[in-house]
């Protein structure tokens, strides 16, 4: 009876290197947040003696630690890759696996799962468990004043258009949350292009003790109705309505777009621009960052592979130096191409991923380049 040798999807060649690769990649992250903490403790040591030990470690750095790493994961996953190939290099390893006939394109399966790994770890994080905890470590923040926080600075509103609903126009002249009341609020009916009604009023205040979610009550409203033959005129001090809208739709609280899960910020940026609203621009940026950053880890990779399995005279603090000055060169574009879609000039979506497609074009430049 014949025995098949089963073959192993995975080496332990493999093994070793995604050990390799994963490993520096979160000795690297410890590092760098156990640094930062250092420094952001010291920096506000004196406003976090107000709060008790529970809440400077679970409200703020158990929430704090995470929200950075997942911040510059690009930038570990660079010099992770550099740092651990570069030593393989030095080492004659890699010359090692070419000889043994193994080639660059397989010796970059374990990278590519590996930086898998990574890009699923950090779109979780990012997408789910991170903003549930952003609500957490900036009321921290809002309370004891750190980082001189400015969250609560969505005090009004000039000029708000808003679709309440299909053929429902609302328009508030100005809006006071300080009050919850809007001045000089108007509210138009269509029928396609034809208006059907036209209520003015001097104010319009948010009830928030009502039960219903968008009660509202106008002050010395005057309700022309056009769907009959004949105008007809209805004029009063005061009334309770149901308008299908409420503050939140139309005040944003800075960083707001860090607390929403991505499903949620999905549905937010369809239902604003259903309703017209234009100031979406963070949200839509925050959306699609998420997703871009966690791709921008399989580029990354290949760069940093490609730049650091050749060895060279100059030895790995030359690899460092060249990861180090494209990954931060990474971090700037998007930075800037992000500033082009607040400014309404680009897209949110090409805004976060065009550094993507720019960096796609060196890594298969580098792949070309790479010792076969």
């Amino acid at each position: 009876m014949k025995k098949f040798a089963r073959k192993r999807l995975l080496t332990t060649l493999d093994w070793y290197i995604i050990k390799k690769f994963l490993g520096t990649y979160f000795f690297s992250i410890a590092l760098i947040i156990t640094i930062a903490v250092v420094f952001d403790f010291n920096e506000h040591i004196d406003k976090l003696n107000a709060a008790s030990t529970y809440e400077i470690i679970f409200q703020y750095y158990l929430n704090f630690i995470p929200y950075f790493a997942n911040l510059f994961s690009p930038l570990f996953v660079f010099i992770a890759v550099i740092f651990f190939t570069s030593k393989l290099a030095e080492n004659s390893e890699i010359i090692a696996m070419f000889s043994n006939g193994m080639s660059f394109r397989r010796m970059m399966v374990p990278y590519m799962l590996s930086a898998a790994a990574i890009a699923g770890l950090t779109l979780v994080l990012g997408s789910e468990i991170i903003p549930k905890g952003n609500v957490t470590r900036l009321e921290f923040e809002d309370r004891y004043n750190l980082h001189h926080s400015n969250r609560n600075n969505a005090d009004g509103n000039f000029n708000i258009q808003i679709v309440v609903e299909e053929g429902v126009i609302a328009y508030i002249e100005r809006y006071d949350d300080y009050s919850k009341t809007g001045y000089r609020f108007s509210l138009d009916k269509f029928d396609g292009k034809q208006l059907l009604s036209h209520m003015t009023a001097r104010s319009i205040e948010y009830d928030t003790l009502s039960q219903e979610p968008y009660h509202w009550t106008v002050k010395n409203y005057m309700i022309r109705d056009l769907s009959g033959a004949y105008e007809t005129l209805n004029e009063g001090l005061q009334m309770d309505t149901v308008i299908h809208f409420q503050p939140s739709d139309f005040l944003i609280v800075n960083g707001q777009q860090e607390t929403m899960s991505s499903p949620e910020l999905r549905e937010y940026i369809l239902q604003q621009k259903a309703r017209g609203m234009g100031n979406i621009q963070d949200f839509e940026i925050e959306y699609h960052k998420r997703y871009a950053m966690s791709f921008a880890s399989f580029i990354l990779t290949i760069i940093g592979a490609a730049l650091s399995s050749r060895k060279r005279k100059g030895g790995m603090g030359l690899h460092l130096g060249i990861g180090l000055g494209l990954s931060f060169g990474y971090i700037l574009f998007q930075s800037v191409s992000s500033m082009f879609a607040v400014a309404g000039t680009m897209s949110a979506f090409w805004a976060e991923w065009l550094p993507n497609v720019v960096f796609v074009a060196i890594a298969i430049f580098l792949y070309i380049k790479a010792p076969k």
